[in-house]
């Protein structure tokens, strides 16, 4: 006749003493409690298998599983056994489910994607998307399970930086985890990028007119920062560069050394958007810079060259993303801003003549009769003016220095 073996009750759990062997409480159904000499007390099911092996199942160990959770567990094995599968092969299979999540974390993941774009993309860029990572991304999907991020999260996230008022960070964080959850894709960590489902019901950036500082001390420490950026040289000096000759950012990245005249101090080439001869005096400050430069790009054609690729200009992002690691937000300064800084501060507090900077600036300017002048008019009077604005500038850097 079968033993009857009667439910343990929770008073029998939690009095359960240890022994010098080990020994087991039954509670009925396979379902028993283990009570070690060193007192411990481990849950277990003994179950038979499909080919009629015993097996044995681990629930956890009590007070943390109650008795009535280890009943739970042990019916929804039996209901698991009765549907013709094996507990114990669910139960292992959930278990390497259960590493695989802990060990594929977003910030696992991200972290492999870094190191694999490492070699692939210049290092000030590597550095913002570390930056980002940083303030953005790790602190609310670091510790996710890749496999758990869902549209519905990654909506609220973004949404919160959105309403801080920083858009274009929303923005590139948004692309930047798109590629991480892209590269979990290709891993096989998970079956369909989620990010691109959200795009669409987060804000866009409205770029308009190109932020730019119009106040001298604020420039200052525009200025004072950039002379500590640490990033790529070539980045470093045509940021440095930029303010001096404020032309727009395409022609400084497409600048030839063939077009610089260190003799004449000028800068001669064509502009693209206009398709008319253009020439940039260059104060003493600028050919310094350029000097520097050559020491860097050697014997390319390009001034300011790619950083693995030198027969093809820098990135059109480069100079922008440094100012972004400058900590300097697309909404004081732009790269494109300081050809409207120069307009109104050669203007408002140099009080240089208009013609004189609308024709530095390459802007169409006509004489009194209509007709525009051509590339060499009041080329005299624009060299003093460049030489003039250079020394200001390095006035308000040096301003900003001992203040700092």
């Amino acid at each position: 006749m079968p033993r009857v073996i009667k439910p343990l009750t929770a008073v029998q759990v939690k009095n359960a003493k240890p022994q010098d062997k080990p020994y087991k409480l039954y509670d009925g159904g396979g379902l028993f409690l283990l009570v070690t000499p060193a007192g411990g007390k481990l849950w277990r099911l003994k179950y038979r298998q499909e080919n009629g092996k015993e097996g044995l199942l681990s629930f956890g160990s009590y007070p943390a599983v109650s008795l009535e959770q280890a009943r739970r567990k042990r019916d929804e094995a039996k209901q698991q056994k009765a549907s013709g599968n094996d507990p114990g092969q669910i139960a292992r299979a959930e278990k390497a489910e259960s590493k695989s999540l802990a060990r594929n974390t977003f910030a696992a993941i991200a972290g492999q994607w870094i190191d694999f774009m490492g070699s692939k993309i210049a290092p000030q860029t590597l550095k913002y998307y570390n930056s980002l990572m940083k303030n953005y991304l790790l602190p609310n999907f670091g510790d996710m399970p890749v496999k758990k991020i869902k549209p519905s999260h990654l909506i609220e996230v973004f949404r919160k930086i959105e309403e801080k008022g920083t858009l274009y960070s929303s923005k590139r964080s948004c692309q930047i985890c798109s590629n991480v959850m892209q590269y979990a894709v290709a891993l096989e960590l998970i079956e369909i990028n989620p990010v691109p489902s959200i795009r669409k019901l987060l804000k866009v950036p409205k770029y308009g007119h190109f932020s730019a500082v119009i106040d001298p001390e604020s420039l200052g420490n525009i200025l004072y920062k950039i002379e500590q950026y640490k990033g790529y040289g070539t980045i470093r000096n045509a940021l440095r560069m930029m303010p001096y000759v404020f032309v727009r950012s395409s022609e400084l990245m497409n600048a030839r050394w063939a077009d610089m005249n260190f003799d004449a101090c000028e800068w001669r080439y064509t502009v693209r958007k206009t398709n008319t001869p253009h020439i940039v005096p260059l104060a003493p400050q600028v050919i310094g810079i350029l000097n520097e430069q050559r020491n860097i790009s050697g014997d390319c054609e390009l001034v300011f060259p790619g950083y693995y690729d030198k027969t093809k200009r820098m990135g059109p992002g480069s100079m922008c993303h440094a100012l972004r690691t400058l900590g300097i937000p697309y909404s004081d300064m732009t790269v494109h801003g300081f050809r409207a800084t120069a307009r109104t501060l050669l203007d408002e507090v140099l009080g240089e003549r208009y013609e004189y900077i609308e024709h530095q600036l390459a802007h169409a300017v006509r004489d009194p009769n209509g007709r525009a002048y051509n590339r060499t008019e009041h080329l005299a009077e624009r060299k003093r003016m460049m030489i003039r604005w250079a020394t200001y500038l390095d006035t308000l850097r040096e301003k900003a220095r001992q203040a700092a």
